[in-house]
């Protein structure tokens, strides 16, 4: 595994200079893919319901929605930095977890400062992660309680996303483990596996039957999201 990996970032901020001096100042850092910049909470939620961001930078006071509201919305977000013109939100925002919370006008060393901050979270978040599972040739050992289990790649027909845990469907039971689908996915064991969904990777060999809405692995019908039906479409 990769720990030198990136991690997905939005950002939001409703006066275009704040917006523009963050986006600046996240470039510098490679660890940070940017995905998406938005001048208002409402025009980014799509984005944020995809459920694949990793850090979520901030303003807290913005019309129709707050950022603390946005936070509170979106607390799955692994980390939620606040970049706010008013130091009496302190509080409030780490009664949503906040991981830092800037005051403006932002600073270079104050943003250098936290994006170190997050960088050892995020890696020492990954390497615990490592933790609950290992890959081994054609086999995965999962913690099942106080036991290792031995689980065979091929016998595993679905993963399923649950917040921070993927839950790996077998024919007999169902585990977890704490990693993310995407995590999973990234290694090479798992390339057998094609995503359908947000909240589903299925592997390939048990697709029994493809429609627009669902896969048949077994006697399970799982839903297909639709940024994933062209990978279907290529399965054919």
């Amino acid at each position: 595994m990769n720990l030198d990996t990136t991690y997905t970032c939005v950002i939001i901020d409703d006066n275009e200079i704040d917006r523009l001096t963050a986006l600046m100042y996240a470039k510098k850092y490679p660890m940070l893919r940017v995905v998406g910049v938005f001048e208002s909470p409402q025009a980014a939620i799509p984005v944020l319901q995809q459920g694949q961001i990793d850090v979520l930078i901030s303003d807290i006071d913005m019309p129709e929605t707050s950022g603390l509201e946005l936070r509170a919305q979106f607390r799955a977000i692994p980390v939620c930095i606040f970049i706010t013109a008013y130091p009496d939100y302190a509080a409030e925002s780490f009664d949503v977890d906040a991981f830092d919370f800037l005051v403006k006008p932002l600073k270079a060393d104050r943003f250098d400062h936290s994006m170190m901050r997050l960088q050892s979270y995020l890696s020492l978040k990954r390497k615990a992660e490592l933790f609950e599972y290992s890959l081994g040739g054609n086999t995965v050992f999962i913690k099942d309680g106080h036991q290792q289990v031995k689980l065979n790649l091929h016998e595993i027909l679905y993963l399923e996303a649950l917040k921070d845990y993927t839950r790996i469907v077998t024919p007999t039971k169902k585990y977890s483990v704490l990693a993310s689908i995407g995590l999973l996915l990234q290694e090479q064991a798992f390339q057998s596996f094609v995503r359908i969904h947000r909240s589903y990777a299925v592997q390939k060999h048990y697709i029994e039957r493809v429609s627009a809405q669902q896969v048949q692995v077994r006697e399970f019908a799982l839903p297909v999201g639709r940024s994933y039906k062209e990978a279907l479409l290529n399965l054919k």
